[in-house]
């Protein structure tokens, strides 16, 4: 991801990420294995506390660079970005920490959006490719304003905010919940974690006493690479349905959506819009 890190670690870097004190957040990239390692040279110019590491043992599934990074990571409040493609908008990671503060016990997912026309499986056959998202990024002049992506993107909940949702590709809990949750579950090996992204939010959700909290008005924003699934109808469909079987092996029971969407948290505003009845 030599084209997209540098981005999604300027999307988390000050002045790009606004409503936090300098020393507020620390980012940490965890290399899987890539053939040409990312180094500083990925945060060149950025005023971030950044750190790279190097997974000993690289798998074709991300889960054990993810764990590992949640192990050494030091904040009270952790995010996870299972896919370092996406970009963040402005005031995410603020936006994040204000929902936090609404319950002892949040699950705090935010919205994953795609860049381009349509879906990333379906946009790249009618030629949207790494160079289209170049000119579509410098058409909105990002990173100026970072809300423009919201202009060039499509969300992935096809519902709305409040319809089923299979996964937050920028998920928080506080890090005394991560260790309750166990991290992200070893036994999803197989390449790209199959469909441990959104077993990891169904478990998160499922703890005794949490509250989900859904970002509104912030996101995650896909950058095109070539991953397994957004590359191509079929890829998408073959990823989705091998994950499937698999979760109904190791869990017992299908894969579902959320269809509970928990508080739904304006960062705007700064309040929740709504909650589930009788909360």
């Amino acid at each position: 991801m030599g084209r997209e890190l540098p981005r999604t670690l300027r999307s988390l870097a000050a002045p790009y990420q606004t409503g936090l004190p300098r020393d507020a957040l620390e980012i940490i990239v965890i290399d899987n294995g890539s053939r040409q390692p990312p180094d500083d040279g990925a945060a060149a110019g950025l005023d971030a506390d950044i750190r790279f590491l190097r997974q000993p043992r690289p798998t074709s599934s991300p889960v054990a660079a993810i764990n590992a990074g949640l192990a050494v990571a030091r904040g009270a409040l952790v995010g996870v970005w299972i896919d370092g493609a996406r970009l963040a908008s402005p005031g995410l990671v603020a936006a994040c920490l204000a929902a936090a503060r609404l319950h002892p016990r949040p699950v705090i997912a935010t919205l994953n959006y795609q860049l381009g026309p349509s879906l990333q499986f379906d946009s790249a056959r009618h030629g949207y490719d790494q160079a289209a998202e170049d000119h579509l990024l410098a058409s909105i002049d990002w990173p100026a304003d970072g809300y423009r992506l919201f202009n060039v993107a499509t969300c992935e909940l096809r519902a709305g905010p409040a319809g089923p949702m299979l996964e937050s590709n920028a998920l928080f809990l506080p890090r005394a919940l991560w260790d309750e949750l166990g991290g992200y579950d070893a036994a999803f090996v197989e390449p790209g974690g199959g469909v441990v992204n959104p077993d990891t939010y169904l478990r998160a959700c499922a703890l005794p006493g949490v509250q989900q909290i859904r970002i509104l008005g912030e996101g995650t924003f896909h950058q095109i690479h070539g991953g397994l699934s957004t590359s191509t109808p079929a890829s998408a469909m073959a990823v989705l349905q091998a994950g499937s079987r698999l979760y109904l092996q190791r869990r017992g029971r299908p894969l579902r959506s959320m269809r509970d969407p928990g508080w739904l948290f304006d960062a705007r505003q700064g309040a929740c819009l709504a909650t589930t009845p009788g909360a």
